[in-house]
């Protein structure tokens, strides 16, 4: 089992008690909110110490840390001895457990109110940065993975009115609300998708030349970088190529799914 498998779980279970809940927020593997009331959760596959680590680090933010962890065979005298570490700590614990039904969630206490200095600043810009976010598009507890924040989500929508618009001024992106930010985001330009073209205007960094192009693309459901297969090759996740072309027994050839290139052009791709 890996860290990813426990977020869909521990993320029902909080959207079950009402809370609207985010993955990866500032180094938090889950986030949930509702009215006043901040969780965090750290996910792990076991109880060591980089995990109380990390949970006790979230305590400065949110007097409701829980660690979400497997369902142990036995409860031995190690666990029992686990158990007291989190109730000194002030942590609370969440269970996931593997049945015949999938994977269930399990509260077996609540954390303690902490006692220690909270970090106003960095609970703020947690906070902030849950508002800022359109969904959730991440999974809990990612490793090594591209993570969508409320910045990337802000410059994706600029490129997007870039593309559609051509050259455009700060200004002219606003009224087609990409917010405030965006001047900032333009002259950053994180990601170098951004070209100045002249003062106070500018358009997409990145662009096709004319040519014959083919795209084929897939659904990376657990974020591991690549498209999983069953035992006999078929594909276990969404995939789909341009002209929605297929292929006998793997991709479709270039030629089937190629297409022409020459001006500004929208493809609609369907996903099996």
């Amino acid at each position: 089992m890996l860290e990813t498998d426990l977020s869909a779980p521990v993320k029902s279970y909080l959207e079950g008690h009402g809370y609207q809940v985010n993955c990866e927020v500032k180094n938090c593997d889950i986030v949930a909110t509702k009215d006043d009331d901040v969780i965090v959760v750290e996910l792990k596959t076991s109880i060591n110490l980089t995990l109380i680590v990390q949970a006790t680090n979230r305590q400065t933010l949110s007097d409701s840390v829980y660690v979400a962890v497997p369902a142990p065979n036995k409860k031995s005298r190690h666990w029992r001895g686990v158990i007291t570490v989190l109730k000194r700590l002030e942590l609370g614990l969440l269970l996931v457990e593997t049945n015949p039904m999938g994977m269930t969630v399990s509260k077996q206490f609540d954390p303690m109110p902490y006692q220690g200095k909270k970090n106003s600043r960095r609970r703020r810009a947690l906070l902030t940065e849950v508002a800022e976010r359109s969904g959730d598009y991440n999974i809990g507890g990612s490793t090594k993975t591209m993570l969508m924040t409320a910045y990337r989500e802000n410059a994706i929508l600029i490129a997007y009115c870039l593309s559609q618009l051509g050259p455009t001024s700060p200004k002219q992106l606003r009224q087609h609300g990409t917010g405030e930010k965006t001047t900032g985001i333009l002259s950053n330009n994180h990601y170098d998708w951004f070209q100045r073209v002249e003062k106070g205007v500018y358009k997409r960094k990145f662009e096709l030349p004319d040519g014959i192009y083919a795209i084929g693309l897939y659904v990376d459901s657990n974020k591991n970088e690549k498209l999983d297969t069953n035992f006999f090759g078929i594909p276990k996740e969404q995939f789909g190529f341009s002209n929605n072309a297929k292929g006998r027994f793997g991709p479709p050839s270039f030629e089937s799914a190629s297409f022409e290139l020459d001006a500004l052009k929208e493809i609609s791709i369907n996903l099996e």
